[in-house]
């Protein structure tokens, strides 16, 4: 497992997704990565920074965003 940084760009509360950009890249978004169910829906704010938890690197699929900070 691996933690990484990056930014909210876009959120989907219907199915608690996430679009995001990782901190290592300016041009690296991933889509469609699973959003904690104890975040609150007011704290995903496009901008806002997020950790998100790599089960297995090589597939983001295997990803989930576990907490939103300043």
């Amino acid at each position: 497992m691996k933690l990484r940084k990056a930014e909210l760009r876009s959120f989907n509360s219907g199915n608690y997704t996430a679009t995001v950009r990782l901190a290592s890249s300016y041009k690296v978004y991933l889509e469609d990565i699973s959003v904690a169910r104890n975040l609150p829906i007011a704290e995903m704010v496009t901008g806002r920074k997020v950790a998100v938890l790599f089960f297995d690197e090589h597939s983001p699929k295997e990803a989930v965003i576990v907490a939103v900070y300043t």
